[in-house]
Order: C-alpha cells, then sequence, then structure tokens
C-alpha cells in the first residue's frame, strides 16, 4: 500500500509520520503515537470518545483520516497541561465526575474548549457543549458540576432560567 508523509503539532511539538491514506486519525493518535486517551467507541461519530482538539475546536477523530491533521495542531488529552486543565481535572475528581473514565478525556477537552472561549458559561451552555460526549456512567449531573463549578458564574447557573 501507498504511504503519504504528514506533519502536525501534537500537543504542541512536531511529529511526522509515514501513513496509509485510508488510516484514520483516531488509529494514527493511539497506535502510530500512543495517544491512549484518544479512545474508540462507535467509529461513527456518534459517541464522542474519540474527540480531540484540532486547531483548538473539538473534532471527532475517528471521522478524520490522519492525512486530515497534516500542517495542523492536534490536542489530546495528554497535552492538557495548563492551570484551566488542571483545575478541571481536580474539579471532575472532586465532584464525582467520572467513574469508568471511558468518556472523560472527551470531557476534559471539550470542557476545557469551552471555558477557554466562555468561562462565564451557564449551565445550558455547559449541557449543549457537552451533549455531543456520551457517559454510561454518572448520569451527567456530576460532570456538568464539575464544569459549572469553574465557571465564573460558580456553579449558579444560566440567568437565562428565569
Amino acid at each position: 500500500m501507498t504511504t503519504v508523509d504528514i506533519a502536525f503539532l501534537l500537543n504542541g511539538r512536531p511529529v511526522s509520520l509515514s501513513v496509509e491514506p485510508r488510516l484514520l486519525l483516531s488509529d494514527a493518535l493511539r497506535h502510530h503515537l500512543g495517544m491512549t486517551s484518544t479512545h474508540v467507541g462507535c467509529e461513527q461519530g456518534v459517541c464522542g470518545v474519540c474527540t480531540i482538539l484540532l486547531d483548538g475546536a473539538p473534532a471527532r477523530s475517528c471521522l478524520m483520516l490522519a492525512v486530515m491533521a497534516d500542517g495542523r495542531s492536534v490536542t489530546t488529552a495528554e497535552g492538557l497541561s495548563d492551570p484551566l486543565a488542571e483545575q478541571l481535572r481536580d474539579s471532575f475528581q472532586e465532584h464525582h465526575a467520572l467513574q469508568c473514565g471511558f468518556c472523560t478525556p472527551a470531557m476534559l477537552l471539550t470542557a476545557h474548549c469551552l471555558l477557554s472561549a466562555h468561562p462565564e458559561a451557564g449551565e445550558s451552555q455547559i449541557r449543549e457543549a457537552l451533549s455531543g460526549n456520551l457517559c454510561r456512567c454518572t448520569g451527567y449531573q456530576f460532570i456538568i458540576d464539575a464544569v459549572s463549578s469553574l465557571t465564573e458564574r460558580g456553579g449558579e447557573g444560566d440567568a437565562s432560567h428565569g
């Protein structure tokens, strides 16, 4: 099979790979680059556990070919190392927002993206942002509580609720 050379930033560091054109980004990240926080669930983009940040925005890595990452910036949960990421991890632990951990990396990445852009996000914004990430363990409320506790509203909810 023919391979294609690609290069991109992975968690802020340059990487290069020679990949088959049909290789999924999720598989390249997990199997070629050791980024095991990028999980594979439904392989149809529905469950969200393969979520990464592509140029700073959440994206489904199971729906992308690795060649589509060429020249771009990819962040996995292993690459979240700023104070907000630390606060999110602590808050998830404090609020019991994880159980099996399968969805946690995608939830953290999505929440990080949301709070970076909207530190004042209310509960409805948090719910909407996380709605593409399925969790079968916590029932979501603990996850919402963990993220809400870090907003400028301090978990007070949405003013739009009334």
